[in-house]
């Protein structure tokens, strides 16, 4: 254990964490990254990224993030392993601990802790976790090689994970619970042109079965309506798309909160509603949720905070 200080601490990594750290870095901040449980965040589960500006061909997730994280380094970030256990930011310098027992004081503080993965809530969910249920088509696809899947959820990630899987499995079940796709034109198109996809509209799952792994969905359609029935599909893995949780638990009653998690900035910076703490990235976005916005983010982040220690010096 040891206890450490700096400019500005950075809590979380991903797009916004590492971009943060590459501008604090440039800044003369010597800022600290603590990386958390995900270092990369989200995009190192992710395949092909063919949307983040400079890479004309595409790049893998923990590519580009590898790439981000070297970059932060060569600006001389102090890069750390492990998880921040809790905060205050009741008076500055900001006081934080980290799981391995050291604490950081901080005169700055950006928080890029990202979102995580929803589930339904099903208790089978936990029982079959593992063995046939995941977040993450793209950790896990592999292991459903020429067998039968679903896939939870209506919007990009759900197609996008529908369309990973399907260049594996022999079928995807897309299960939607309106009677729509709330994905991009472009991703419903591919979606529905798929051969060995099948899109459930109006559906939702009220458990799975199976003796020791996943073999099968209870499917209710039309729920509520003269039109409601109840169906089995067999299926080898369930996956879940439907959103995700922005990973504040630690930040309650530290700085203000929407009412889904989300931290809440002043719309015209990254600060909060704490003078000296900001936040980039999924953690504060659940509009945009993309890998360039929190970059960007991470970005403003940076600048708001070199901008407040000049103003406090």
């Amino acid at each position: 254990m040891s206890d450490s200080s700096t400019k500005c601490l950075i809590i979380g990594s991903g797009p916004a964490g590492y971009t943060a750290a590459i501008y604090a870095s440039r800044a003369n901040l010597y800022p600290i990254l603590v990386e958390g449980m995900q270092p990369g965040g989200q995009l190192t589960t992710t395949t092909e990224v063919e949307n983040f500006p400079g890479y004309p061909e595409g790049v893998t997730g923990p590519l580009l993030m590898e790439d981000l994280r070297k970059q932060a380094q060569r600006f001389g970030t102090d890069l750390r392993q492990g998880m921040v256990t809790s905060v205050d930011f009741s008076k500055r310098p900001f006081k934080v601990t980290v799981d391995d027992g050291s604490t950081i004081t901080a005169e700055t503080v950006i928080i890029s802790t990202g979102a995580s993965a929803k589930y339904l809530g099903l208790p089978d969910e936990e029982k079959y976790a593992g063995m046939g249920v995941s977040a993450c088509a793209t950790c896990d696809g592999f292991f459903y090689r020429k067998r039968t899947v679903a896939v939870v959820g209506g919007g990009d990630t759900a197609c996008e994970e529908a369309l990973y899987l399907s260049g594996l499995a022999k079928k995807v079940y897309l299960i939607v619970r309106k009677d729509y796709l709330r994905a991009s034109k472009v991703m419903q198109q591919r979606v529905l042109k798929k051969e060995n996809i099948t899109v459930l509209f109006n559906c939702n799952t009220l458990g799975l079965f199976g003796d020791e792994v996943v073999e099968g969905a209870k499917i209710i359609e039309n729920k509520g309506t003269d039109k409601e029935q109840i169906f089995d599909i067999a299926i080898d893995g369930f996956f879940l798309a439907i959103g995700h949780k922005p990973n504040t638990d630690i930040f309650v009653g530290q700085i203000d909160l929407d009412e889904t998690g989300y931290i809440v900035t002043d719309g015209k910076s990254t600060a909060t509603n704490v003078p000296g703490v900001f936040a980039a990235g999924d953690v504060a976005d659940p509009v945009y949720r993309q890998a360039v916005s929190a970059a960007g983010m991470g970005c403003r982040a940076a600048l708001d905070a070199e901008r407040f220690i000049m103003e406090q010096s």
